[in-house]
């Protein structure tokens, strides 16, 4: 079982520790490394102590897999960065224009030619944690339309209000 739970918590302090050193948080990625390598040390000299017993090979490799699970659970749940937002709209899009205003998005609009005729096509950085609000608006809108929402490792300048500098890959 200490393996297992060793397993669980080492590969979920690994995957955020990848999310941490590539959204830029050096100290981060650093401190969760450290205690990373210090879990894993403790399952694995498990292992070593029982090189015949078959369950402790089904807990280690169980606790890896359940470990991914739960970083990947973690890191969507912490919703840390930003992330820029590509919407192009095939009908009317000034509605959904207006809402998201009003909610303080800050978005460019750009006039567009698609396939067959002009389009409207707005692009949003936002913060990660506001995602959810973003395209609920849009898809109650224009669920019609079409967009992508990609990482973005670093914002300079903008209209972004100070964030908590433990979590800032700026400074």
């Amino acid at each position: 079982m200490l393996i297992f739970l060793a397993r669980i918590v080492d590969q979920s302090i690994g995957i955020l520790r990848i999310l941490f050193a590539t959204k830029g948080f050096k100290y981060l990625a650093l401190l969760a490394g450290f205690f990373e390598s210090i879990v894993w040390l403790l399952a694995i000299s498990q292992i070593m102590k029982h090189l015949d017993n078959v369950y402790c090979y089904i807990a280690f490799a169980g606790g890896f897999a359940i470990g991914n699970f739960t970083g990947i659970y973690i890191e969507q749940r912490l919703s840390i960065g930003n992330v820029i937002v590509r919407v192009v709209f095939q009908k009317d899009s000034k509605l959904t224009i207006l809402l998201l205003k009003r909610l303080k998005f800050r978005i460019t609009i750009v006039d567009a030619m698609g396939m067959e005729n002009p389009v409207k096509m707005i692009f949003a950085t936002i913060r990660r944690n506001d995602l959810k609000r973003f395209l609920r608006i849009l898809n109650k809108n224009n669920p019609n339309a079409f967009y992508t929402v990609e990482d973005v490792r670093m914002v300079k300048e903008g209209y972004f209000e100070k964030t908590n500098r433990l979590f800032s890959s700026n400074k």
